[in-house]
């Protein structure tokens, strides 16, 4: 249940619209819906402000519409579904309206055209790290943010990011995502004031590890202000972005 949908049911009560025992079985239906290979917390936009995120790896295109739809049922739009396959969102877009995009394989289900507040800022080292951008970025935007998107300005040639240091000083926060050595967060950071979430990516040759090496030097970032997620979770960096930029009121705020 939305934060909205909540006060309003309880002004209707208030108001004498509802009695007082329907409300109570409308919250208690609210907190979770069992699907049976699914249980939907209905209540995360109330605690978080922001509704669930569908992850679709490894879920059946037809778990990931039944998920999709009982959110739609219950009043969310722009749910966002990360690691969706191609297939899947061929399936989904047959019963709900989807956007998808394939690069960073994410759909957004039921789309709502919505205010975007604050700036955020998602730097990445090549174009071999879109798909890890991307994710980022779509999970920011569906979230509510301005993105500004700075592709393709590593370290390899440091001109082509100073070129964008007005876009960089207006941000909130910076996504700097890179793999191979992972040095363009510390560069970021040593040039910014606001904080810097570092995305190590996969890319890389053979000595990188997958990712390890360039976790390991975004850990060790020498430059104050920069904090790390996990190999390739764009995800994890656009929901922790929205955070800094569009702070969630506290559920004690009701």
């Amino acid at each position: 249940m939305q934060k909205e949908q909540l006060l309003s049911l309880l002004e209707q009560v208030r108001e004498g619209k509802i009695a007082p025992q329907e409300a109570a079985e409308k919250l208690k239906l609210a907190p979770f819906e069992d699907l049976g290979y699914a249980k939907i917390d209905h209540h995360r936009a109330l605690r978080q402000g922001a509704a669930e995120v569908i992850y679709g790896r490894s879920k059946t295109p037809e778990q990931i519409l039944g998920i999709a739809k009982a959110m739609i049922e219950a009043g969310n739009s722009n749910i966002l579904i990360t690691r969706m396959s191609q297939e899947a969102a061929e399936l989904v877009e047959q019963e709900i309206p989807l956007r998808y995009h394939p690069i960073a394989q994410v759909g957004i289900a039921a789309p709502k055209k919505q205010a975007l507040r604050g700036e955020i800022v998602v730097a990445s080292g090549g174009t071999s790290d879109m798909a890890v951008c991307e994710e980022a970025a779509l999970t920011a935007e569906t979230l509510g943010n301005h993105v500004t998107r700075l592709y393709d300005v590593g370290v390899a040639g440091l001109h082509r990011l100073l070129s964008h240091l007005p876009a960089l000083s207006r941000a909130r926060v910076v996504i700097a995502v890179a793999g191979m050595e992972g040095a363009l967060a510390s560069v970021i950071g040593g040039l910014v004031a606001c904080p810097v979430i570092a995305v190590p990516t996969s890319v890389g040759y053979g000595a990188n590890f997958g990712g390890l090496s360039a976790l390991l030097s975004m850990l060790n970032s020498c430059a104050g202000g920069v904090s790390v997620v996990n190999i390739d979770n764009g995800f994890g960096a656009g929901q922790i972005a929205h955070r800094v930029n569009c702070p969630p009121e506290r559920l004690s705020s009701l």
